[in-house]
């Protein structure tokens, strides 16, 4: 079963961006080697979310550790687009953000999400 093990302890750097001050980790199963690890130094926006929606969903939501999981997945091409969305929906779903939410947040990064990626 997937599953986070620390927190996301971040450091603001002003404007909605903030640094990973400590590494953290979200496990894909219980295979200890199947392991997404955000280091250190990252520097994510948490939620990409227009400005307009943030009374509903705030950059900062229970999704929070799932949206930098995300974030790095795209940063850096780890997995296919396909696979950093389909990961940023478990880790929601792993977080406890309400079934409206997470569907919602999956196919605004499914259609609106960019990155570049090698493996596509």
């Amino acid at each position: 079963m997937s599953r986070f093990t620390t927190p996301a302890i971040l450091e603001m750097l002003g404007h909605y961006n903030w640094r990973v001050y400590k590494p953290f980790a979200f496990y894909l199963s219980d295979d200890e080697s199947d392991v997404i690890e955000v280091p250190a130094g990252f520097i994510t926006d948490l939620a990409t979310i227009p400005r307009i929606f943030w009374i509903l969903l705030p950059p900062d939501g229970k999704y929070a550790k799932a949206a930098i999981i995300h974030d790095y997945m795209y940063a850096t091409a780890l997995r296919t687009k396909k696979e950093a969305d389909k990961i940023f929906l478990d880790g929601m779903t792993v977080l406890g953000v309400p079934c409206w939410k997470r569907t919602i947040m999956y196919y605004a990064v499914r259609i609106f999400g960019r990155g570049m990626y090698r493996k596509e």
